[in-house]
């Protein structure tokens, strides 16, 4: 009986860290670009400095939760799209409240975390359908119904995305630029913020509880659904190459705030070293 519910855990395990592994990893890593990046800004030109992409990026972050809570039957409480408030460093929020006996909505609460995420990269990769070069036959590497996507489909995604940032030809483009700008937009914003975060382990637990049971009983009748459960990433294939997509222009946009604002912050370093002597 001990060994049985061991290889339920280990099941359930392999199934949540295959199928949503991706999406916690990136999220991380996004945060804490996302994090360094506003303290970048908020260093050299102040507070304001990010609201460039905010006015854009925030609103869309939001408006994410909102459909997702809707999605999953909660009530929508207060809606604030675009608040900038430099006291507590919100952006905007959006309330909700669901019934704790619900497992449906207890379960949403995952997903409307995580939902900026889902919608921000849905919208990229709308908008790179239609705006960048050969945008219809962008994402074929990635499209693999049939099985699940391959290392090599997303490198042959990435290299493609980078051919069309380095080709001269797309420089002429105002399509490109505001992809480029609006990509900025979103992945400086996407990431899910503390609260949502909060909200996301606590849908998740009652994913994996759900997910335990049902390994459960499949694995009591000699039935083991791992590969019917990892089977579903064939059909994230757009989304993780848009999300690779996101952290790298997250980590450009990093990189490009450090270079610019480098040499400013050591100018002001300078002459307030003056001052004081």
């Amino acid at each position: 009986m001990k060994l049985f519910f061991f290889n339920v855990i280990g099941t359930t395990v392999i199934q949540i860290v295959g199928l949503l592994g991706t999406f916690f990893f990136i999220g991380f890593l996004l945060s804490k670009i996302q994090e360094r990046t506003q303290q970048a800004y908020r260093a050299v030109v102040g507070w304001k400095g990010i609201l460039w992409t905010a006015w854009f990026g925030t609103p869309l972050h939001e408006f994410g939760h909102i459909i997702f809570a809707k999605i999953f039957r909660h009530r929508v409480e207060e809606i604030s799209l675009f608040r900038p408030n430099k006291t507590t460093g919100t952006l905007g929020h959006v309330s909700h409240s669901y019934n704790p006996k619900s497992l449906y909505q207890q379960i949403g609460n995952f997903f409307i975390g995580g939902a900026p995420m889902i919608f921000g990269v849905l919208l990229l990769s709308f908008l790179g359908y239609i705006l960048l070069p050969d945008g219809k036959t962008l994402f074929s590497p990635l499209v693999a119904i049939d099985e699940p996507m391959t290392v090599a489909a997303l490198f042959l995604f990435i290299r493609h995305i980078l051919a069309i940032f380095f080709d001269p030809a797309s420089l002429t483009r105002w399509h490109f630029w505001l992809f480029l700008y609006v990509s900025f937009c979103v992945a400086t914003h996407i990431a899910p913020s503390k609260e949502d975060r909060s909200n996301m382990w606590k849908g998740l637990g009652w994913i994996i509880v759900l997910l335990f049971f049902i390994n459960m009983i499949t694995l009591l009748f000699g039935q083991d659904i791992t590969t019917r459960v990892l089977a579903l990433r064939a059909y994230t294939g757009i989304m993780i190459g848009m999300f690779v997509y996101t952290l790298f222009i997250a980590l450009f946009h990093f990189l490009l705030v450090w270079c610019v604002f480098a040499p400013i912050r050591l100018i002001q370093r300078k002459r307030h070293k003056r001052i004081v002597l």
